[in-house]
């Protein structure tokens, strides 16, 4: 058997610093990444056509068509919108709001919530509806 001379031992390459950027670089994704909360029901949301894609959305809030608010996958009653809105807007205050109102439900309902919205201080409310172009 021949042993490797010290040139070819020389030869192999070190990874270990791409290593540590590949995980800097995962860092910083994991970081900077935007999650979407979901509201947690499915809503039938009325036809429009101006509407208009947005790009900072923190809070999604859906108005069931039995007139029931859902936030974060949970039924919310109407009282506790405006602390459970205040701390999601506090996760990311730079995004804005969408209501999801069901084209069944109620309008003082989605009143109520614009009001908290507006109480906490979000400037970007927006209702969601369907494209019909």
């Amino acid at each position: 058997m021949r042993r490797p001379t010290q040139q070819e031992e020389e030869k192999v390459a070190d990874l270990t610093p791409m290593l540590d950027v590949v995980f800097i670089l995962l860092i910083f994704f994991i970081v900077t990444a935007t999650f979407i909360k979901e509201t947690g029901i499915e809503v039938n949301r009325p036809d429009t056509k101006t509407a208009q894609f947005k790009k900072t959305v923190s809070l999604l809030v859906a108005v069931s068509p039995d007139s029931g608010i859902w936030i974060d996958k949970k039924k919310v009653d109407v009282r506790r919108v405006r602390p459970l809105m205040e701390r999601l807007h506090a996760e990311n205050p730079k995004g804005g709001l969408v209501i999801q109102a069901d084209m069944d439900s109620k309008v003082e309902k989605v009143l109520a919530i614009m009001d908290a919205a507006r109480t906490i201080g979000i400037a970007q409310v927006a209702i969601a509806g369907e494209d019909s172009n």
